[in-house]
């Protein structure tokens, strides 16, 4: 199962990257797809995302201060939603809460960075493979293994992306 990772600026990226790792240890059936990463140099990367977005039927947005309002996240989440029949549009807050978020992304699915909502999104994507998912016995024992992973790596992260530095180096419509 494709799931594509939507970020814009360091902190997101940071995250699409670290989730992309952690999502691959726990649903190993999972293949995330991040820009950064699966976009072949020299390939023309509109092309790429444009067909990708196409081509899946889950995402992930990884949202913070800085890109809420970002045109090219608002694109990512429209394409992935596709009228939502059977797609699956998750946000993944990473330093905001519900509240913050406003039309149109407040009408969907959010995600904390705490281990029950983390825990609610991979069972969204295991389910996603229906007879190929994990039994849920498994995926919680599997989740349980690697959260303290994913605690770790994502606090290092906001550590290291302060509000400060992301307002400075933030590109400001």
């Amino acid at each position: 199962m494709n799931v594509f990772l939507s970020w814009s600026g360091e902190r997101s990226k940071r995250v699409a990257n670290m989730l992309s790792d952690w999502l691959s240890c726990v649903i190993q059936t999972c293949r995330p797809w991040v820009s950064t990463r699966d976009i072949d140099r020299g390939a023309l990367w509109f092309s790429e995302i444009n067909d990708k977005l196409q081509a899946t039927s889950i995402g992930v947005i990884c949202l913070t201060k800085e890109n809420l309002n970002r045109p090219w996240i608002l694109f990512e989440a429209g394409a992935l939603a596709k009228g939502l029949d059977g797609s699956r549009v998750c946000t993944l807050l990473i330093d905001l809460k519900p509240g913050e978020i406003t039309a149109p992304l407040a009408q969907l699915n959010h995600t904390l960075p705490e281990k029950e909502s983390i825990y609610q999104l991979v069972k969204t994507l295991n389910s996603s493979l229906a007879s190929g998912g994990l039994n849920e016995s498994v995926l919680e024992k599997v989740f349980d293994t690697y959260w303290p992973q994913f605690e770790i790596d994502f606090q290092k992260i906001i550590a290291s992306t302060d509000s400060k530095n992301i307002e400075s180096t933030s590109i400001q419509p």
